[in-house]
């Protein structure tokens, strides 16, 4: 039998499938974003309530006791150049460093043009900054004072600092140069970077005993749910 001509209800079905085919992607990325929102803040949320009721304290001081030379716990484990390698990794956390980061990127995408681009990150780098330490505020909890500090530090511990604003910092970051690139390798390759420097940055921060690892986890969660809702911000205004 010859093939029947399609009526127009088949038509305006396939229509409609190829059109929500093509808009799936962009879907499934808000629906990705908002869920590492939600997640992000209901992790930290439940690290903030357990450390308040005394949770965490055994593991976080068994970690910081395993990174240390039990014989001299001012003493971190590894050789001399190791420790100086983590002292420079955890500057890539300091407010000076990500202030310059912040500056340096900001000035690029104004004088290229991309002025609403520049304005985001600054303006959502220093919304980062005030909740951070409107939480270190809120939680006040002390320093570590189990090993020697590697670092000198002067305000709260949790959350830290360094990892959640290392998290908001990078990571909007690299969201901002990976929505302008179309090779999907150079997205994963920026993406990457920016959640391995945020990593590093962290994990210094334990090593050298300045800070609980509970306090870090929380600030990965925060830091990170941030700079997800930052897109999802970004996406809407059309920055991004």
């Amino acid at each position: 039998m010859p093939n029947e001509p399609k009526t127009q209800s088949s038509n305006s079905e396939d229509a409609a499938a190829k059109k929500w085919s093509e808009r799936w992607p962009v879907e499934a990325e808000v629906l990705i974003a908002v869920a590492a929102v939600a997640a992000g803040v209901l992790a930290f949320l439940t690290i903030g309530s357990s450390v308040l009721n005394g949770g965490f304290r055994e593991a976080d001081e068994s970690i910081l006791l395993a990174l240390r030379n039990p014989a001299d716990l001012a003493d971190p484990v590894g050789p001399i150049w190791f420790e100086e390698l983590v002292r420079d990794l955890t500057a890539l956390g300091s407010t000076a460093i990500l202030t310059l980061i912040v500056l340096a990127a900001a000035g690029f995408l104004y004088l290229s043009g991309q002025h609403r681009k520049a304005a985001a990150v600054v303006v959502w780098s220093a919304a980062g900054t005030v909740l951070s330490h409107m939480t270190k505020l809120g939680f006040a909890r002390p320093r570590p004072e189990l090993v020697p500090h590697g670092a000198e530090v002067y305000t709260h511990s949790f959350p830290s600092g360094h990892a959640m604003l290392s998290a908001v910092i990078y990571l909007t970051l690299g969201v901002l140069i990976a929505a302008s690139q179309e090779d999907r390798r150079i997205k994963r390759y920026v993406l990457s970077l920016a959640v391995l420097l945020t990593l590093l940055v962290g994990m210094s921060r334990v090593y050298l005993g300045v800070h609980w690892p509970s306090d870090v986890l929380a600030g990965w969660a925060l830091g990170a749910a941030f700079a997800c809702l930052g897109w999802l911000i970004f996406r809407r205004t059309g920055t991004v």
